[in-house]
């Protein structure tokens, strides 16, 4: 007689179940053909919901960091995501400009870019959270012999959830993150662990608070605990702006991050594809 082990069957049971819920849920698109952005700021932590199929969305920010020991760094950054299927999402990640100054010294150049997508696995329901993951791929795009890279290839693996609870959205990621080591082949590795809550304060103000952590990369590069506050503005809903401040909290984290940007949902190319391709006897 053919014995499957306990575990392998367990972890069998809860994959089709997982399957079977993500297969019941639908996208279904607003009847008035609205846009409401799906902002990833100013979080560490991504949602586990993608933006609208057929929506383009861009996220711009400034960061400016004061590490420790006399070192201050400056980012200017986008993120532009795409999804192209219900559930799944394409991302570019780019990092427009980025400088570092220590003791008086400077030096400004492209940043690094990363490439990934997001799936969404399970949908919200009253037994599940949303549920997906992610991958990314950084192109070394940034100069090492500046101080602003590292010139290798970085992976980035991601497990994500997100729940609403009684007025709260709350956010939490896992992330598995293998980094090119500069000085010889190979990967050094660590893990990110993330969770925030967000809460409508009045009308379009909201606040939102995130705790995170690095696991100890190498020898050189020990792990720390952070955690991030900010408030957000609802413009519009396709257009989110956001601000606030990052205060590590154990030794090995930057001494503090000031952060400001925005969200704008641009376009919704199914739609727009859909409207473009109907003959002119059909809006008759």
């Amino acid at each position: 007689m053919l014995r499957i082990p306990l575990q392998r069957l367990l972890s069998a049971r809860v994959l089709l179940l997982l399957a079977s819920v993500s297969a019941g849920a639908q996208c279904e698109r607003p009847p008035d053909g609205s846009i409401t952005a799906n902002p990833n700021r100013p979080t560490v932590a991504d949602p586990a919901d993608i933006t609208q199929i057929g929506v383009v969305e861009m996220e711009f920010g400034w960061n400016r960091t004061w590490q420790r020991h006399d070192i201050h760094e400056t980012d200017i950054g986008n993120l532009l995501k795409y999804a192209m299927l219900c559930d799944l999402e394409i991302r570019w990640n780019s990092t427009i400009v980025t400088g570092q100054s220590t003791r008086g010294n400077s030096e400004y150049g492209v940043g690094d870019n990363l490439i990934g997508a997001q799936w969404r696995i399970v949908h919200q329901s009253r037994t599940f959270p949303t549920l997906a993951i992610s991958y990314a791929a950084k192109i070394p795009t940034a100069s090492p012999a500046k101080g602003l890279g590292t010139g290798k290839t970085d992976h980035a693996f991601k497990f994500l959830a997100s729940r609403d609870v009684s007025g709260f959205h709350f956010d939490f990621n896992t992330a598995y993150i293998l980094s090119g080591r500069t000085q010889s082949d190979g990967y050094d590795h660590d893990f990110l662990v993330t969770l925030s809550g967000a809460h409508r304060i009045r009308g379009p103000l909201g606040i939102t608070g995130e705790l995170y952590g690095y696991t100890r990369l190498n020898r050189d590069t020990p792990g720390y605990t952070s955690n991030r506050w900010a408030l957000t503005f609802v413009a519009t809903p396709r257009l989110v702006f956001d601000s606030g401040i990052d205060v590590g909290l154990t030794s090995g984290a930057p001494h503090k991050t000031v952060i400001a940007g925005f969200t704008y949902s641009i376009v919704d190319l199914t739609a727009k594809i859909s409207r473009s391709g109907r003959r002119p006897s059909d809006s008759k």
